[in-house]
């Protein structure tokens, strides 16, 4: 049995738990060859990005993400339109909130995997961060 087509446009990035983000930083850019697109540090959190493939998801090191699994973040055309569809099929919000990107709206599946959705409304974000490394 197939249903509808899934809404989603593109893997966009893999939201990481990270104990340590400077390290880990370190591993994917001196180890496994990343670039690092950026490294943030404010309001008492770090978030990294680095790319390891020119058209994959781009990975977020973060240390005030709970738990130990990725969030798999896919960007979508219409939030709204989509999470009614994704509702439809028996997606339950954790939550809707605003990611720089613009607003996403967060699931988890019955074995624990963690899903978000987001609608790009800022695109200028991506590269108002690029280059910036503040560790």
């Amino acid at each position: 049995m197939h249903g509808p087509a899934p809404p989603f446009v593109s893997l966009d990035f893999l939201y990481t738990p990270s104990d340590d983000v400077p390290r880990d930083l370190r591993s994917f850019e001196e180890v496994l060859g990343g670039r690092v697109v950026f490294a943030i540090e404010g309001m008492g959190t770090r978030v990294a990005a680095v790319a390891l493939s020119q058209d994959g998801p781009q990975i977020l090191l973060t240390d005030h993400l709970d738990g130990e699994r990725a969030v798999l973040v896919f960007r979508v055309d219409d939030l709204a339109e989509a999470l009614h569809a994704l509702e439809a099929r028996g997606w339950r919000r954790e939550g809707i909130f605003e990611i720089p990107h613009g607003p996403c709206c967060s699931f988890r599946t019955p074995g624990g995997h963690r899903i978000a959705v987001y609608q790009l409304v800022r695109p200028e974000v991506a590269t108002s961060f690029e280059g910036r490394r503040d560790f």
